[in-house]
């Protein structure tokens, strides 16, 4: 009796200290936002390999449409944008850095999607995308049927890849993690057209003038916005405050105008591509 009293003492205070330990663990969670504050530098996880909106240039610095929002972002939660370290990120990692709390915030046209919205918390959407096709000229795909025995080449982790696996399982799927890797197989003729976000294919086929967009729109219209480790609400709060700002009061669409507009030019609209309140 006495030893059983003793092992109950000691299961007690295992399970109090547990609670104790888990509640120091979801407040280090909803505290991310004072301790980037503490820290007084904010992480942000962007791609560097996908022009306009995330890329390293020649001299190593990071320019794009997201990273242009990361500095807006920085400017108003620490006062000074140049307070931000970009982190670049393949699409196949983006989860794993906000779980491992290796960036605070990841801002790498992250599509919200309900798989991904159960492991990341996403804050306000700021664009707007659809997946589209890019193809040879000589040798076009302008619909999803004429892709019958042939490749497709998408990118680990993307839309893409999780639309054509759901949805056409019979069409062949060459995947890369990064997306040099998947262009450089498209101008090697390794597949027969890229599936991707339809903003990110139509300024690339701008800049390469032997493909084209055959399919523009495919699949529902989704939104992507900035995303959090689980659990981190007032950074999450914080964030979805910041979406509405950057809104109304036109820095949105300056950094459209700046990365976005001289690429597209009149081809697309600015509300084709931008949300957000105003």
């Amino acid at each position: 009796m006495k030893h059983f009293k003793k092992l109950t003492a000691l299961f007690i205070g295992l399970g109090a200290l547990s609670s104790v330990l888990s509640g120091c663990d979801d407040n280090k969670a909803t505290d991310a936002l004072a301790q980037i504050k503490q820290n007084d530098v904010v992480r942000i996880g962007v791609f560097g390999d996908k022009p306009p909106f995330g890329y390293v240039d020649k001299q190593g610095q990071n320019q794009g449409f997201d990273v242009e929002i990361g500095k807006a972002i920085t400017h108003d939660l620490l006062g000074d944008a140049a307070k931000v370290r970009f982190v670049v990120v393949e699409a196949a990692n983006r989860v794993e850095y906000l779980q491992s709390d290796k960036v605070d915030i990841i801002l790498a046209n992250f599509t919200h999607t309900p798989a991904r919205a159960e492991v990341v918390d996403f804050a306000k959407p700021y664009m707007q995308v659809a997946l589209g096709i890019v193809s040879p000229k000589d040798a076009p795909i302008d619909s999803v049927d004429a892709l019958k025995d042939k490749t497709l080449i998408v990118n680990k982790g993307t839309t893409a890849d999780t639309y054509f696996t759901k949805h056409y399982p019979d069409i062949k799927l060459l995947k890369f993690e990064q997306n040099t890797e998947t262009f450089e197989a498209l101008r090697d003729k390794r597949g027969a057209a890229v599936a991707h976000d339809n903003t990110l294919l139509l300024a690339w086929s701008k800049e390469n003038p032997g493909f084209s967009v055959g399919v523009s729109r495919l699949g529902e219209v989704e939104y992507i916005a900035p995303a959090v480790k689980k659990g981190n609400d007032k950074l999450l709060n914080w964030l979805n405050d910041e979406i509405t700002t950057l809104a109304r009061d036109g820095r949105l669409q300056q950094a459209y105008q700046k990365t976005l507009l001289p690429v597209y030019g009149d081809d697309i609209k600015e509300d084709e591509i931008l949300v957000g309140e105003k």
